[in-house]
């Protein structure tokens, strides 16, 4: 993957902290595991509470960890005094999803003025192996005055 260049010197700094005000991935448990130019990988721990009927992960909070990694891969690359919201996704459950935890790998596919596009591939975690859970494609918009 090529290497992308941010906008903003202090991206990570920026990053971070938008992702500490998001109430929603606190109560999911979800933490920040990789974070580069264009790449963020989300860790979400198994809890009974993010499960369906079946005790799989279910597909809400696969999505959310999908979207929100794929939205902080596209704000590392934003200018300073930018946010960025979601503005389209599909997304492509592949397997139950199950295991010890579930991690979201966000990366830009193009990066945009206004427009970026994404994806975000999740895999579960269960005794050291990985299974693809779920793939989405994403377009994030960088929005002027909507600070995170």
């Amino acid at each position: 993957m090529a290497g992308f260049e941010p906008r903003d010197a202090d991206w990570e700094a920026r990053v971070r902290a938008s992702f500490a005000r998001q109430p929603f991935m606190e109560y999911l448990g979800a933490v920040i595991a990789h974070l580069a130019p264009g790449e963020v990988d989300l860790d979400m721990p198994h809890a009974r509470a993010l499960t369906q009927q079946h005790g799989y992960f279910h597909a809400g909070s696969t999505a959310s960890i999908a979207d929100s990694a794929a939205g902080y891969a596209a704000l590392s690359l934003y200018p300073a005094g930018t946010g960025v919201l979601t503005s389209e996704y599909k997304i492509n459950l592949l397997n139950p999803a199950r295991g010890e935890k579930l991690v979201a790998r966000g990366r830009v596919v193009k990066p945009g003025r206004t427009l970026t596009i994404c994806r975000s591939d999740v895999y579960g975690l269960e005794a050291g192996r990985e299974t693809h859970v779920a793939t989405g494609l994403f377009s994030l918009v960088c929005l002027p005055g909507l600070a995170d």
